[in-house]
């Protein structure tokens, strides 16, 4: 597990199993002190899929605008449906700053029986008694924050096809960051270049500088990436029937089988 600020946990699951998660505990505007162990609770949300068809999940402690929220630590890396619907754990004091209020949240990454990714957001709760502070970015994404409410439920198909509930998942400005230089376990990635209509190099050239490599000698550490959001474009295609008249002349493979006709 790979930790941006030291976490210390501490697993406590139920042993029974309820759609698509919603968080219950902290609840919305609640007040957990921090450094010491407290519960996260979820349930079914009464939204597809439901949580029977839920398998896996990440669990990470998050803050930040609900436009781009910023994971602090990962809480849990590899959770299972099937041993409950509770975690409990406690949280360093250092890890953050205890204002503004309501600047934490929890986000959960399920994965389906069909392969699908459902990304859950819990409601904004604060954690008081904190000593540590927020980054500048933390800061302006909080002042964008009204109430409790966080971000909004993403979906993901197996083919990468992403689906919003309520709302972009980022904003523009994060798709402008170039990828190598993004952190945390949620990347952006820039719309696919619409192609020209006209052929005017000559010579073919990268888009983007090339980056090195390193060649593993031996076993890698596990992936810190866990989802590539890409940005949606904002032009439209359109498609017609080629109705061009095919060539007469043979092509090069009935030329080829013509030759043993004889």
């Amino acid at each position: 597990m790979l930790l941006r600020q030291p976490l210390w946990l501490l697993l406590s699951f139920a042993s029974w199993t309820l759609a698509d998660v919603e968080f219950i505990r902290p609840s919305a505007g609640a007040s957990v002190a921090g450094g010491s162990t407290f519960e996260i609770e979820w349930r079914d949300s009464g939204e597809a899929p439901s949580i029977s068809d839920l398998t896996t999940y990440r669990l990470f402690l998050c803050t930040g605008g609900n436009d781009n929220p910023i994971e602090l630590v990962t809480l849990q890396h590899h959770g299972k449906f099937s041993k409950g619907n509770k975690f409990s754990g406690s949280v360093k004091a250092s890890m953050g700053a205890s204002t503004p209020e309501n600047a934490y949240f929890l986000k959960m990454t399920s994965s389906t029986t069909s392969g699908e990714t459902i990304i859950n957001f819990s409601p904004r709760f604060t954690l008081t008694g904190m000593t540590g502070t927020f980054s500048q970015t933390v800061l302006d994404g909080l002042k964008t924050v009204q109430g409790t409410q966080g971000p909004p439920t993403i979906e993901q198909s197996p083919e990468g096809e992403l689906k919003k509930r309520q709302a972009p998942a980022g904003p523009a400005a994060s798709y402008e960051v170039p990828y190598t230089l993004q952190a945390g376990p949620t990347r952006y990635a820039p719309m696919q270049p619409l192609p020209g209509t006209k052929i005017t190099k000559k010579d073919a050239s990268p888009l983007h500088p090339m980056t090195s490599i390193t060649i593993a000698k031996t076993w890698m550490p596990a992936p810190t990436i866990s989802t590539t959001i890409t940005q949606e474009p904002t032009h439209s295609v359109q498609s017609r029937v080629n109705d061009a008249t095919p060539a007469s002349k043979p092509n090069d493979m009935q030329k080829f089988l013509a030759r043993w006709k004889d």
